[in-house]
């Protein structure tokens, strides 16, 4: 189980020394494909850094120790929110395209990750923890001051190992997308973990899938709002999937085959970022043959085709975020 907040303070620590896995989620807005920026592994922690969709001319945006991850660019493109702990606690920082500004926009002191533009920018909707709520939930701040905390999601009548994380706004702003399990079983793994969607304000929460296997990070819209893109399987076999926006016609891309032994030999593909003009989709593929550490940020076509990897070989990568131009 890799959600709740005890669980994800351990995989950011362990990344420092591990490959584990933790992930942003960022909305596509519609644009012209800009540059990719993510979270990369260094020697004195996590730093986010921008790349052209080819892979070249990388440039590191953030600096210091510590981990600057769960990079989101806001809709004109040119600020990127991200979660950091600077500061103590896990926060919503920001900083400019070009590395200039970079500031703290939340002082909340509880645990503030995966943050998300709304389409006009005033709002980030982020996931963690705050207050005495136990468990992890969905809530939004002014993008500017980081107050106002409006919480959208609660876990009453829920077990008490519930969850709702990765928000991700729709182009229009009326819903934001997330992901939701019920419980935890006793080993830690969540129960029925699946693709929710709300209304902007937290109203009319309902889930878009019902299968079985794990829907875990992250959901994104399509630049049009009318697909959903998402990671479904078991941990080990992950692999990325398009639905409509309503949960019908549900397709993979990537992944294991339902055939195929669970987990399979294919390692996990997650945590999706639609381009800008609607025609590709990079996420990571967390697979290492022979103990080689390398964790890329991969690009394919939206149906699935041209799969190919845009970092190099051992590059340790945090799930992307798609500037609009």
């Amino acid at each position: 189980m890799r959600h709740r907040r005890t669980v994800i303070t351990a995989a950011f620590a362990a990344l420092l020394l591990t490959t584990v896995a933790l992930s942003p989620a960022a909305a596509a807005y519609p644009g012209r494909n800009g540059r990719l920026a993510f979270g990369v592994r260094g020697p004195d922690g996590v730093a986010i850094v921008s790349v052209k969709p080819n892979g070249k001319s990388l440039h590191a945006l953030t600096s210091g120790s510590g981990f600057h991850a769960c990079a989101a660019y806001s809709p004109d493109g040119a600020t990127i929110a991200y979660c950091g702990d600077a500061s103590g606690s896990f926060e919503i920082w920001a900083v400019n395209q070009d590395g200039g500004n970079d500031h703290q926009v939340t002082h909340l002191g509880g645990f503030a990750i995966f943050p998300d533009f709304s389409p006009d920018g005033d709002r980030i909707a982020f996931s963690g923890g705050e207050g005495a709520d136990p468990n992890d939930e969905i809530y939004v701040v002014d993008a500017a001051t980081g107050g106002s905390l409006e919480q959208l999601t609660s876990c009453a009548g829920f077990g008490a190992g519930c969850f709702n994380d990765y928000p991700a706004w729709s182009p229009d702003g009326s819903r934001i997308a997330f992901i939701h399990a019920d419980d935890t079983d006793a080993d830690g793994n969540p129960v029925d973990e699946q693709v929710w969607v709300m209304r902007s304000d937290g109203t009319h929460a309902h889930a878009l899938t019902s299968a079985a296997v794990p829907h875990d990070q992250v959901p994104d819209w399509s630049p049009d709002g009318r697909r959903i893109a998402f990671a479904s399987g078991p941990f080990g076999s992950e692999g990325i999937w398009v639905m409509n926006a309503d949960g019908s016609h549900e397709v993979q891309l990537t992944g294991c085959a339902a055939s195929d032994p669970q987990p399979c030999a294919g390692g996990d593909d997650f945590g999706v970022a639609w381009s800008p003009n609607g025609q590709k989709i990079a996420f990571l593929r967390d697979f290492q043959p022979l103990g080689v550490p390398d964790r890329p940020v991969m690009v394919m076509n939206a149906n699935g085709t041209g799969v190919h990897r845009i970092t190099a070989v051992g590059t340790i990568a945090l799930v992307p975020a798609w500037q609009p131009r």
